[in-house]
């Protein structure tokens, strides 16, 4: 039996089935149900295991689940409880699902409820802050009440707005069992909201302001990945190296560069230029850079990374870190990338000497919304580097003086 970690949303909706809290629902992949496994290869069961490689559970072919253990750690493991221990020691409480820190309207509400279990719904995609900060500002919020307790519950989105809607309410239903559920103006669990991404005011208590604003940076000071992306030959690594230089001449923030060529010297070297290794080293860089965004940095990355399904992957794992993550395609057509072929590269790709290269014998799958698309035909590097200048600038990320002058 292979094993196999699940994406963070599997991860919480295997914790979901495993403790109850999705009853009636029991096991992945049921007919209509989002909760949904895919298990590599075409393999029919697995031992499923976290991304520390803890066995938590087989899963057969049908999707029934065998638990072998819990997670044993990580921020908050305490707080993570199942319904049935809920039960035992909340019942006769009223349960309100949260998903946002609470402001001072929200506590003034619930002060006529009498004793309360804030059930903080940090599952991947569902909160409007980090997982850690949406306890910590919920525990912060239950110090502001008179009777309160906070649990934490793993609830997922799966991207489809009324299924989560109604995932939602059967979860929170059963942890509060015959109790009432209070959805502060029906706001917590309104497919509305879920729709729109739509949220409140900040007229936070100051200890829960202060969380907020830890975990929501304004722009220019949030971690960002830069991510340089193009054919080999068009430019991209020149971009990005002169846009390190600026930064650093700048000063101000933690600058890392994730070259391409560098990156398989130290990160990736023994990886070969299969179609999966290649993809191997940019999930590597990936990792990396979205560490270096959870702490505040700012990483320039410059492989070619030619696959959108694995760009996009690494766009997951920056903005799962807290990061902000800035696209850039060099978009130098294939002609004047070969024309330039300083290294050869190309020659010999044309002569069957180096196989899976990318945009002669393996594709490049152009992106389809870029945070800005720059051609460096016939251009400076001063001139191209500017188009990029302008759209960090608009963003709000970077503000950099542009080199040339004619995009100010």
């Amino acid at each position: 039996m292979i094993q196999h970690c699940p994406t963070p949303t599997e991860l919480d909706d295997l914790e979901l089935l495993v403790s109850g809290a999705y009853a009636p629902l029991t096991r992945f992949n049921e007919p209509g149900s989002p909760v949904t496994l895919t298990l590599p290869d075409g393999a029919a069961e697995a031992e499923l295991v976290d991304p520390e490689g803890l066995p938590l559970a087989r899963v057969a072919a049908d999707g029934s689940l065998e638990p072998l253990t819990h997670a044993q750690y990580g921020p908050f493991r305490r707080l993570h409880l199942t319904p049935a221990q809920v039960r035992e020691q909340h019942a006769g409480a009223t349960f309100v699902p949260v998903v946002d820190a609470l402001t001072e309207a929200d506590l003034a509400e619930l002060r006529g409820l009498g004793r309360v279990v804030l059930l903080a719904l940090t599952g991947t995609g569902t909160a409007e802050l980090s997982p850690v900060a949406l306890v910590r500002a919920t525990l912060a919020a239950a110090e502001l009440l008179d009777d309160a307790s906070v649990v934490a519950v793993p609830l997922p989105s799966h991207g489809d707005a009324e299924a989560d809607h109604a995932l939602g309410a059967q979860v929170v239903g059963t942890y509060a069992g015959p109790d009432p559920v209070h959805a502060l103006a029906d706001r917590w669990l309104s497919s509305e909201r879920v729709e729109t991404g739509a949220t409140l005011p900040d007229a936070f208590p100051a200890a829960i302001a202060a969380i907020v604003d830890e975990d929501r940076p304004a722009r220019e000071d949030q971690g960002l990945v830069l991510f340089f992306t193009g054919l080999s030959g068009s430019g991209k690594s020149t971009l990005a190296r002169a846009l390190m230089d600026l930064l650093l001449e700048q000063g101000g923030r933690s600058v890392t560069s994730l070259d391409g060529d560098v990156v398989r010297r130290h990160l990736s070297a023994g990886l070969t230029f299969s179609k999966a290794d290649r993809e191997t080293n940019i999930r590597r860089i990936g990792w990396v850079a979205a560490e270096i965004a959870r702490h505040g940095g700012v990483a320039v990355c410059s492989p070619i990374a030619p696959f959108a399904e694995t760009r996009e992957q690494v766009r997951e794992m920056v903005e799962a870190a807290g990061g902000a993550f800035f696209l850039v395609h060099v978009a130098t057509p294939l002609e004047e990338c070969e024309r330039r072929d300083r290294k050869g590269l190309y020659a010999k790709a044309r002569a069957g000497e180096i196989p899976e290269f990318t945009g002669i014998s393996s594709p490049y799958e152009e992106p389809e919304d870029p945070a800005v698309r720059v051609d460096t035909t016939g251009r400076t590097i001063e001139d191209a580097l500017d188009d990029v200048l302008v759209a960090l600038d608009e963003a709000g990320f970077l503000h950099l003086p542009t080199l040339t002058g004619t995009h100010a």
